[in-house]
């Protein structure tokens, strides 16, 4: 890869991970459109550690409060402070732990294609702006989250392991129409990021260690630097300007994407 590759991907990686656009979706694309050669997994587990620190960094201080208010129910048997919001997030993340146990090979060798991408992209597309409609009217915390909400939100982000769903995207989606505001179901989303990307980045981590390819450590370090900074940008923006503008100019993004997916493909383009 050359460093002008590094530097896109890492920028596509860092400013779609956590908006509801579906960085997966994109990072299958852009080599197939642009004919550049696989990024492979040394760089896929740099951009994942790279957002994985950016959303770390910038929720570090409900990650202390959660971990520990969380490791003290569990001794003391009872909800202590945040624990129920640390339990939901333990139990929003089961599924899609076990969707990708046992779907993995399947979703790897039959959903990335262009088709697949693109219906996926207009249909949850459609999905948000009907959920983003509704929210105006929504007005629940997180301080009333329960567990049926978390399954919910974690049955909705096993579907994201489909490419162009997006795990931002459907988990905010979930919460919307569980009647939570969009500032609550972003920040449940955001959270529930943390333990999937840390499992995504172990298992590129133990991929990368069993493979016999050497690891190009300068363009590993570029694409964890620029994609961790760029991420953290991203986040505070997103959450910034959530309440102002909503959801719908990345509804709209995903009709204009999905519709310009469908064209290439009916072309033969892709």
């Amino acid at each position: 890869m050359t460093l002008f590759q590094i530097v896109v991907l890492a920028l596509i990686q860092g400013i779609t991970e956590f908006l509801p656009i579906s960085s997966s979706a994109h990072l299958i694309l852009v080599p197939v459109l642009t004919q550049w050669p696989d990024q492979g997994l040394a760089f896929d587990l740099a951009v994942h550690a790279g957002t994985l620190t950016a959303v770390v960094g910038y929720f570090h201080r409900d990650v202390g409060v959660l971990t520990a208010d969380g490791l003290r129910s569990l001794a003391q048997r009872r909800h202590v402070g945040q624990s129920r919001l640390a339990w939901a997030v333990v139990i929003g993340t089961i599924p899609v732990g076990l969707a990708g146990l046992f779907f993995d090979d399947f979703i790897e060798t039959s959903l990335r294609s262009a088709e697949v991408i693109a219906a996926t992209t207009l249909g949850f597309g459609v999905l948000l702006g009907i959920a983003d409609r509704r929210a105006d009217r929504s007005t629940r915390t997180l301080e009333t989250l329960t567990w049926r909400d978390a399954v919910l939100v974690g049955l909705a982000q096993a579907l994201a392991l489909i490419p162009g769903t997006s795990r931002s995207g459907i988990t905010m989606t979930a919460g919307l129409f569980a009647n939570f505001s969009r500032r609550a179901a972003a920040r449940f989303s955001f959270l529930l990021a943390i333990p999937v990307t840390a499992l995504a980045a172990g298992l590129k981590l133990v991929e990368a260690f069993t493979e016999d390819s050497p690891v190009a450590w300068d363009g590993f370090l570029v694409g964890y630097l620029l994609s961790a900074v760029v991420a953290l940008a991203v986040i505070h923006f997103f959450l910034a300007l959530l309440e102002r503008f909503g959801f719908m100019p990345y509804v709209i993004y995903r009709l204009g994407l999905g519709a310009g997916l469908l064209a290439l493909v009916a072309t033969g383009v892709i």
